[in-house]
């Protein structure tokens, strides 16, 4: 990480730690930009809460011009849960001939989601000579733990996955992506319908660009990948969370009345032509006073292996896991490349 020169794109709730993990680990910030009016012409040093910086965060209107004149070695993208909503962020890096890493959930794995759009991002990347790719959390967490208990097992016959998180702690897309906020009906609507069709309905949504994947969807898609196993159908279903008192939400700026969804729960079932079940469930939503993250993970064969991990600072988890990826990236080849194809996950001190 030592000298390398970074550029931060999008400096809202996230960056406050990539932007601190890359200065700490001895890299640089050559750059920022957001839409935000109210943090347009900040230090970034007054948002990550250390002394001033000298880099201003400019208006996201100059990406292009800034990328071609600083020349990061590498951009990170903390913006938006859905590919479509980051094609002009990840176009403009390949335009520029610039790594990117983005936080971006469905970037994880978007060849199952949206393969039009990530083959567009693949080409331009591949034709200025540049990595995109995506990362966070579930890297770790949803991946490269997992298929290491695969590795240490002598027969698997399912993989069984449960992830929860406070949609607070990532801001209104992320918030809004999980139904949050919704009543019964509207969630009914605007997110569950989505999945109430066949196959090949869905598979013509995909191929358009307009499906709306579950987080576990591009993970049971990268856990093949890595696995090396052959997907022969994968579904989704997203039901609603609710709570029996009212929750404030500072992210979505309104109270979440009783009977109104928290958020949600996404399943998501995977049969591979190997005979491997991925069954795996994320649970997005703005907790209680009682709730915490719990990640709990079961391979199942022989023997049966469970990993459960309690309270994980996911935020923090996320932006260490993309820092720590950046050189990854810059050495990898050019084009859209999942990190399931670019080793193991691994720490980076100051001087690597």
């Amino acid at each position: 990480m030592k000298g390398l020169k970074i550029f931060q794109y999008g400096c809202g709730k996230m960056s406050v730690y990539t932007m601190r993990y890359v200065i700490e680990n001895g890299g640089e910030i050559v750059g920022a930009i957001d839409i935000n009016p109210e943090i347009i012409g900040k230090d970034i040093g007054d948002i990550i809460g250390t002394e001033k910086v000298g880099i201003i965060v400019e208006d996201v209107s100059s990406a292009e011009k800034l990328l071609t004149e600083l020349k990061p070695d590498c951009a990170i993208v903390t913006t938006m849960s859905l590919l479509a909503d980051l094609e002009d962020a990840l176009m403009t890096c390949a335009k520029c001939g610039v790594n990117a890493i983005t936080t971006c959930e469905e970037a994880f794995f978007p060849m199952n989601s949206n393969p039009t759009l990530t083959e567009k991002i693949d080409k331009l990347a591949k034709e200025n000579n540049c990595t995109i790719t995506g990362s966070g959390y579930q890297d770790a967490f949803w991946g490269n733990l997992i298929t290491t208990l695969v590795g240490a097992s002598h027969n698997v016959t399912k993989i069984k996955g449960s992830s929860s998180y406070n949609v607070e702690d990532y801001g209104i897309a992320l918030a809004k992506a999980h139904g949050a906020g919704l009543t019964k009906e509207e969630f009914e609507r605007e997110v569950a319908s989505a999945d109430e069709i066949s196959d090949e309905e869905r598979q013509k949504v995909i191929e358009s660009g307009d499906y709306a994947p579950s987080y576990m969807w591009n993970v049971n898609g990268w856990l093949c990948d890595k696995l090396g196993l052959t997907v022969t159908s994968q579904r989704q279903k997203c039901v609603p969370q609710f709570n029996d008192y009212d929750i404030e939400s500072s992210t979505l700026g309104m109270t979440v009345k009783k009977g109104m969804a928290t958020g949600m729960s996404a399943v998501v079932t995977t049969t591979t032509k190997e005979g491997i079940t991925l069954e795996t469930e994320c649970i997005g939503k703005v907790y209680n006073k009682d709730e915490f993250d719990r990640n709990e993970w079961t391979i199942y064969g022989e023997p049966d292996t469970t990993l459960v991990i309690e309270k994980p600072k996911t935020v923090e988890l996320t932006c260490a896991s993309v820092v720590n990826r950046i050189p990854d990236v810059i050495a990898s080849e050019p084009g859209f490349i999942p990190t399931s194809r670019m080793g193991e996950l691994k720490y980076k001190s100051i001087d690597q």
